[in-house]
């Protein structure tokens, strides 16, 4: 696993990721390296090769915007990879202080969970530990009960637990996305040791964790459909809402639902009237 906040390790996997004809550049004879080499990069963003070497190994000093900003043009980087970028080179000469997020929400959140009782809804935190959730929520993510409170964490349970949670119809989709969330989340929470200890634990236990890992996608989780396949309603595509809580937790609530007069509102509805016997899931959540 590479050093999560360093903005020289995170320019490299990078580099080694961009194909070089994408970005005009004419292979020649064998290459030792994959993606870009340092001196392709440095020319296509317009600094020395001295300069950039010096910026990946960590012995440059805080680059300008404009640097990162071609950097970021050169590397192919969206909107937010770019933003992620800037964000480690702030804190490239900053010493991380050891910050704890408690794994707790406060009353009134709780509360509401509990009224939105036609959707399902969670709250998660910025490592995807569920902290909450509500009955339908319950319902959806089935076996999420069967987990000890303390490791119901969604990247752990996907990679390291695959045989029992299988519940996203998009596997490879949802991997990937959450791979990113979480390499966007150690730039957003650098000094956050539990966030580090967990993908420290997924890198060893999980290859297909570790690839994504090295391809070092980032990305913010939005809005948008997700597929589940559930074991006793079949395959359900519900639309997912995310709402940052302005606290600075890290924690958001999570949404989902149907799409109006669908076979998806059916089955969500149906899902909502089986009972605890029916597929085991308890009647509320803490």
């Amino acid at each position: 696993m590479d050093d999560l906040g360093d903005l020289g390790t995170f320019l490299q996997l990078r580099r080694a990721n961009v194909p070089p004809e994408s970005v005009g550049v004419t292979i020649g004879g064998r290459r030792r390296v994959a993606g870009l080499r340092r001196e392709e990069l440095a020319q296509l963003a317009g600094v020395s090769v001295d300069y950039y070497t010096r910026l990946e190994q960590g012995r440059a000093t805080q680059p300008s915007e404009q640097v990162l900003d071609a950097l970021s043009r050169a590397l192919q980087l969206d909107d937010v990879a770019r933003a992620h970028l800037h964000n480690l080179a702030k804190q490239r000469n900053r010493r991380p202080q050891p910050t704890s997020y408690p794994a707790t929400i406060r009353p009134q959140l709780r509360q509401l969970l509990d009224t939105m009782s036609e959707y399902p809804a969670m709250i998660l935190n910025h490592r995807i530990d569920v902290l909450a959730y509500n009955r339908l929520a319950g319902l959806l993510y089935w076996d999420l009960d069967q987990v000890p409170v303390d490791d119901r964490n969604l990247a752990r349970m996907i990679f390291l637990d695959a045989d029992r949670f299988d519940l996203y119809a998009d596997r490879s989709s949802c991997t990937a996305a959450t791979v990113a969330h979480l390499r966007h989340a150690a730039g957003e929470f650098p000094d956050d040791p539990e966030l580090a200890a967990l993908i420290g634990e997924l890198s060893i236990g999980s290859r297909r964790f570790s690839e994504l890992w090295a391809a070092a996608d980032v990305s913010v989780r939005g809005h948008g459909s997700q597929r589940f396949r559930h074991p006793m309603i079949g395959v359900i595509t519900l639309h997912q809402e995310r709402f940052t809580l302005p606290d600075g937790s890290g924690q958001e609530l999570i949404t989902l639902a149907p799409e109006s007069d669908s076979i998806d509102e059916d089955n969500l509805r149906l899902l909502a009237n089986l009972g605890v016997d029916d597929i085991g899931a308890p009647q509320s959540r803490p």
